[in-house]
């Protein structure tokens, strides 16, 4: 009987056996993978933080990145180890789709070396060495959450590591002052409509943004083999704006006038 129940205790992994680190408690606004363990926990603190809105790297000491939002605000941050049937790319997607069906929205997303390096984003952006790992297994997303909360930002950061154990790295971000108008990359426009199938502009009701069509038609002109359904109470109009911006007109169609906002489906 002894035998046995040493036995039983020698088919569990030390992943099973493992307990999150004291004190930690998942954030309410990403729900956690089945059998992750938090191996990282940083609670509530104001600081001042820059989330870059680009590839970033290193220049004479210094960090580059195209863009970046910076503010002051209560920062809580989680860090789980996944179990070892799912990689970073499923427990970032997941994420990501959790806080989609909340309203957040986009506005950096990228995936593998067009993040940049590993090294920078695990100890110069997250100050967390257990986020270093393979450039081409790492993807970065921040979000804005929708109002009444869109004072916070949420950043995703998922990454396999050499030694193949993967992680998802949760940071949530309520600023202290309003974050005023705060607008998504063409490329992340683009890559939101590769992944999901789809773009909603829910605000976007009445004639055409000069800032938004410069904005969406970059995004859909990185890629011109896709085609697209557009709709939406104003969809003709936003259309021909499209097309005075370079988007040619055979790859968009105009679909339902129902509902407001704006709205684009990918068509395959």
């Amino acid at each position: 009987m002894r035998s046995l129940s040493l036995l039983a205790l020698c088919c569990f992994s030390p992943l099973l056996l493992a307990a999150d680190v004291p004190g930690s408690q998942d954030l309410p606004i990403v729900p956690r993978m089945a059998d992750a363990q938090i191996v990282d926990y940083r609670p509530a603190a104001e600081l001042e933080r820059i989330y870059p809105l680009g590839s970033i790297r290193k220049i004479s000491g210094q960090l580059r990145f195209d863009g970046q939002v910076t503010a002051r605000g209560q920062t809580t941050s989680v860090t789980y180890e996944l179990p070892p049937e799912h990689s970073s790319t499923d427990a970032f997607t997941e994420a990501r789709e959790a806080l989609q069906k909340q309203g957040a929205e986009l506005l950096f997303w990228c995936q593998a070396r067009d993040c940049g390096e590993s090294s920078l984003w695990a100890n110069e952006v997250f100050g967390n060495a257990k986020l270093y790992g393979s450039d081409n297994q790492q993807a970065y997303l921040l979000l804005r959450l929708a109002a009444p909360q869109d004072n916070t930002l949420v950043a995703l950061y998922s990454i396999t590591r050499g030694n193949r154990r993967a992680y998802l790295h949760v940071e949530q971000f309520d600023a202290i002052t309003p974050l005023g108008d705060l607008l998504p990359t063409s490329a992340t426009l683009l890559r939101q409509l590769k992944s999901t199938g789809k773009l909603d502009f829910p605000k976007l009701v009445g004639d055409p943004d000069e800032t938004w069509l410069r904005l969406i038609s970059r995004g859909l002109n990185l890629d011109t083999t896709l085609r697209v359904n557009v709709s939406g109470s104003n969809a003709e109009a936003w259309r021909q704006a499209l097309i005075g911006q370079g988007v040619r007109a055979a790859r968009m169609e105009t679909g339902s006038v129902e509902g407001s906002g704006l709205h684009f489906e990918l068509l395959r």
